[in-house]
């Protein structure tokens, strides 16, 4: 799997042709936005101060992937995991979506993105859960991209939750236990709708998928890219869509024979 250092540049990354102009978007790249605590610490600062550094690539990232044609970007913000963290640290990310959903909806709504929650929203403050509808309907009309955010969001739990609605279908006599199919699961997550992601990005080195988007990732690409997410900015991104324009996807086929 290809990654990079957001000091180097597109030619210098092996694989990757010098000057990539004609570049294809995935019509869905999916963002595990790590490094925030660590890029902070590095630097003598409380990790909260990187989570608030990062809402600046949150910005740079969602501008770049617009003007790139990406039609759906998504942005791993919190998992059902990190409620684990040390409570001042979740506090100060409530207040940091508080401020982003309050700051940031005007402006998506003038740069025509949709902005969509996945995840379980009925841990989060009430005040957020509230902000997360006005976002929604807020930005409901927009048709430049969909900005998909994960807050509370846990892989196993969702599709945990798929199957339970399911199973209570058939039990209800609503479905047959043949018309459970990969589709109907499918239609069960919260991203219903969603395509599945093209790519999928981590940044901070670490090469895991944390629980996230794990049936979406059938058959997603990977990028894990060395630096934090703080210094992840738009040459990072477009670097990132020419990775993926040099990858052979074949869904399990073969390619054919030009």
């Amino acid at each position: 799997m290809l990654g990079f250092s957001s000091k180097q540049n597109a030619s210098s990354v092996e694989g990757i042709p010098e000057g990539a102009d004609d570049l294809t978007p995935p019509a869905h790249v999916a963002i595990i936005m790590d490094g925030n605590g660590r890029w902070a610490q590095s630097r003598g600062l409380p990790r909260i101060a990187g989570h608030k550094r990062g809402l600046n690539s949150v910005r740079k990232v969602t501008r770049e992937a617009k003007a790139l044609g990406i039609r759906y970007l998504t942005l791993f913000a919190f998992s059902t995991e990190n409620w684990l963290r040390p409570r001042e640290e979740v506090h100060g990310l409530m207040d940091l979506f508080r401020f982003y959903m309050r700051r940031e909806c005007k402006t998506l709504v003038a740069e025509g993105v949709r902005i969509r929650f996945i995840g379980d929203p009925s841990q989060m403050p009430k005040d957020i859960q509230d902000l997360m509808v006005e976002a929604e309907a807020l930005t409901s009309d927009g048709d430049t991209m969909t900005l998909v955010v994960a807050l509370n969001y846990g892989s196993r739990a969702e599709i945990t939750r798929a199957a339970a609605r399911l199973s209570q279908k058939v039990a209800n006599g609503e479905i047959e236990p043949a018309d459970v199919t990969e589709e109907a699961i499918s239609a069960e997550l919260t991203t219903s709708g969603i395509p599945d992601p093209d790519l999928i990005l981590r940044t901070s080195g670490e090469q895991r998928l944390s629980n996230f988007l794990l049936w979406q990732a059938a058959y997603t690409e990977f990028l894990f890219v060395d630096c934090h997410w703080p210094e992840f900015d738009e040459e990072s991104l477009r670097q990132s869509v020419i990775a993926y324009n040099t990858r052979d996807r074949r869904f399990g086929g073969v390619r054919q024979k030009a």
